[in-house]
């Protein structure tokens, strides 16, 4: 959450923001959970960020708040949101390290600059300077060196912490970076990874292979209205299991939205990605699952998908297009099967 929000909901104002939040989602006739009410607890704190906007665009436009949405909503709004507070909080870290660093320099040189005039002194005064004059002088410069040679400690010390912080600091916003793009449910990739990850491999015309798959639970809605959005998570992330396995870099696996996941194969043939999507198919097909609660069998999980890959100039979103019509094809012709785009080779059918 934002700092505003954070505050908030640790104040006697928490209840309020709660209570209206709620208020919100039940007016629209959305389920109060864990995401949505992240969601909505943004939208009572602060009514006019880019997400309440959407929100009420959606609204007015007729569209029912669906999970499938709020997650699409999370996806492009919370993660930013989160990310942003936190590149601003180390930002601002590294603006009092700077501070603190730039302090020390300076008195290390007022310093530098002290002892230089101590040293064009003593040469001034070593003109027919007797002993204890002489010993004098020796003592004010030990002093004076001494002083710098402090000084230029602290400095090096300073530095050294500072480069530590840097560092520290720098590992957290790669860590805050990878969890902005990863899908909390499932450990997958989450969209806005996938996406920035299509986009790059179809950026330009030098005729790179890459294959797109678009792969799909079959009857997800059945397990959810049967047996809970519990066990529709679980199913969720046997799927996503599987599917992590097969997507190691370079291949990319994420979870598109819903029971939809996305998984690109960089300069990987048609054939050999089809092979592969289909041993997925029958790998997850082949367990019956049990709930975890009761141990009840909840039957087996099955998925579809639609493969497509990428045509010479071909952008992101109509690779993305043509694979999701091969999906569909696969929905249509009766489901557990994986399906071709045309353009490439002729649909393949299951095992």
């Amino acid at each position: 959450m934002n700092n505003d929000i954070e505050v908030s909901v640790r104040s006697p104002n928490a209840y309020t923001l709660a209570q209206e939040a709620i208020r919100m989602m039940e007016l629209h006739d959305v389920w109060p959970t864990p995401l949505n009410y992240e969601i909505w607890l943004y939208v009572a704190g602060d009514p006019e960020s880019a997400l309440a906007q959407e929100i009420r665009r959606l609204i007015g436009s007729g569209e029912k708040i669906t999970e499938e949405i709020s997650e699409s909503l999370a996806s492009k709004f919370i993660t930013r949101m989160k990310l942003n507070d936190e590149v601003r909080d180390a930002g601002l870290k590294l603006t009092r390290e700077l501070a603190s660093v730039t302090d020390v320099i300076t008195e290390a040189q007022k310093a530098q600059k002290v002892y230089n005039q101590t040293l064009l002194g003593a040469k001034d005064s070593m003109v027919d300077v007797d002993a204890v004059r002489l010993r004098s002088l020796v003592d004010n410069l030990t002093a004076a060196t001494n002083k710098v040679i402090d000084q230029h400690g602290s400095l090096e010390t300073r530095l050294n912490e500072s480069s530590r912080e840097v560092a520290r600091l720098r590992k957290h916003l790669d860590q805050v970076r990878m969890e902005a793009m990863t899908d909390a449910l499932t450990n997958l990739a989450n969209r806005k990874s996938f996406d920035e990850a299509l986009d790059k491999h179809c950026e330009g015309d030098d005729g790179n292979v890459v294959t797109l798959a678009v792969l799909d639970i079959d009857h997800f809605k059945r397990f959810n209205d049967t047996w809970g959005h519990q066990t529709g998570d679980q199913v969720l992330r046997y799927v996503a299991s599987v599917l992590s396995r097969m997507g190691r870099a370079p291949r990319l696996a994420a979870r598109y939205g819903g029971e939809e996941f996305g998984m690109i194969f960089p300069n990987e043939s048609m054939a050999s990605v089809e092979r592969l999507l289909n041993e997925a198919r029958q790998e997850i097909a082949s367990r019956v699952l049990k709930r975890r609660s009761t141990n009840e069998d909840l039957g087996t999980v099955t998925i579809s998908a639609g493969l497509a890959q990428r045509e010479f100039g071909e952008d992101a979103f109509d690779l993305l297009d043509r694979a999701d019509k091969a999906l569909y094809q696969s929905k249509n012709n009766g489901r557990n099967m994986v399906t071709c785009a045309p353009g490439t080779r002729k649909g393949a059918n299951a095992a």
